[in-house]
């Protein structure tokens, strides 16, 4: 474990900014679909169940740009693993990309962009469980999917950071 620390510099304040983003993304999205669900606030300001979780999927997306940003950065001002520098690692990032990219986005378009953003805490509900690819072959696959791309696109970051020095 603390050979692997010596790849870290917590000190640096772009991985603070990605670990206070990341940390902090569910946290607020969670927070605000609940007080949401308890006390119908958001879709009353919008005037519609549908206006409030359109705009609360449009606060998630930013703050997801937002996520993505702090992460690349800190993955591009982090100290560098030499065992990774060769073209085996990038193109297993691209394979991690590409399997994480498929689940997140048939995710996406099974469950709809209410059903993806939080729509049931907004009275919003499918007809029947979403049971079609990827539901099928895991649970939870959109957070599997964004894991596969973070760790996907760490791999191919620490290539890229090594090839510009």
């Amino acid at each position: 474990m603390t050979r692997l620390l010596g790849y870290v510099d917590p000190s640096d304040p772009r991985f603070v900014a990605a670990i206070l983003t990341i940390t902090f993304n569910p946290l607020f999205w969670n927070v605000v679909a609940r007080w949401e669900q308890k006390t119908r606030k958001l879709s009353r300001a919008f005037r519609s169940p549908y206006l409030a979780c359109y705009s609360l999927g449009a606060v998630i997306l930013l703050l997801n740009v937002l996520r993505s940003h702090c992460f690349t950065q800190a993955m591009l001002s982090q100290p560098k693993m030499e065992s990774l520098d060769n073209p085996t690692a990038y193109r297993m990032g691209l394979v991690l990309l590409g399997v994480g990219s498929t689940f997140v986005l048939s995710s996406f378009f099974a469950l709809g962009f209410t059903g993806t953003f939080l729509g049931d805490y907004f009275g919003i509900l499918k007809e029947a469980r979403v049971t079609t690819f990827p539901f099928n072959v895991l649970d939870n696959p959109m957070y599997w999917g964004s894991t596969a791309n973070y760790l996907g696109w760490a791999v191919m970051c620490l290539l890229c950071a090594q090839s510009e020095m």
